[in-house]
């Protein structure tokens, strides 16, 4: 199941932060970004900006003010100057894309939005509300029915109501229900656990919906008639 139609998934993977430069170089060729090289990461913006360097198609070295070890050096063919210093925010999507985020001017206006963006385990995006007509009256009585008794083993979620409300919920266990996951803390696979779900009768739809959630890390999930419907998941009544 890709993790990019999980209409769930809230966040990029391994954000973080990477100074870039932006260097010019001959008058015909454009512009180019480079990594300061990893020898140099100590050198302030205004030991870098305005300052010229050399550099190869992966990193650059300042020259000016800075002993540049030879073997460095001979690596670097091109020569130019920083224009610009920015603090690139990259990451990757749930199957290992690479995404860029954004760029900014400080360190430290990257690094607040990284730590926005970065849902931290217990803390965001770990409980949800959708509307009802996510899943077809069959599953809304199953859940109804599965909140008071008790929920078979190995199902790795229990049905709740939400006191004076029609609001059915779901904590869901062991989460994320992934094949690495579930080998580690169960024993078992998602497939397995997708296949035990049917075999207890649970609806497709609902075993579907639990699983995409689920596999976003979702611990709370609410169904509600009143809740707005999320894009991305079949709609069968509102």
């Amino acid at each position: 199941m890709s993790q990019l139609n999980n209409p769930f998934i809230r966040r990029y993977q391994n954000l973080r932060v990477v100074r870039q430069l932006l260097i010019t170089h001959e008058d015909d060729c454009p512009p180019v970004w480079r990594s300061v090289h990893p020898t140099q990461a100590h050198l302030s913006e205004d030991q870098v900006n305005q300052f010229p360097c050399v550099f190869d198609d992966y990193f650059a070295l300042i020259t000016e003010g800075q002993k540049v070890p030879h073997t460095l050096e001979d690596q670097c063919k091109s020569e130019g100057i920083v224009r610009s210093v920015v603090y690139a925010i990259s990451g990757q999507e749930f199957d290992g894309t690479p995404v860029h985020v954004g760029d900014f001017y400080s360190e430290g206006a990257a690094r607040r939005v990284v730590n926005r963006l970065s849902f931290e385990t217990g803390f965001f995006s770990r409980a949800w509300k959708i509307s009802t007509g996510h899943i077809i009256e069959e599953s809304m009585r199953y859940l109804c029915e599965w909140v008071d008794i008790d929920t078979p083993p190995g199902l790795l979620f229990v049905a709740f109501r939400v006191p004076y409300s029609p609001v059915v919920g779901v904590k869901l266990i062991a989460t994320p229900w992934t094949d690495e996951n579930l080998q580690q803390v169960e024993g078992i696979t998602a497939d397995q656990l997708q296949q035990e779900h049917l075999s207890k009768g649970i609806p497709g739809d609902l075993a579907h919906i639990l699983q995409l959630a689920a596999n976003a890390d979702v611990r709370i999930l609410m169904f509600d008639a009143d809740a707005p419907v999320l894009d991305g998941l079949p709609v069968y009544a509102t």
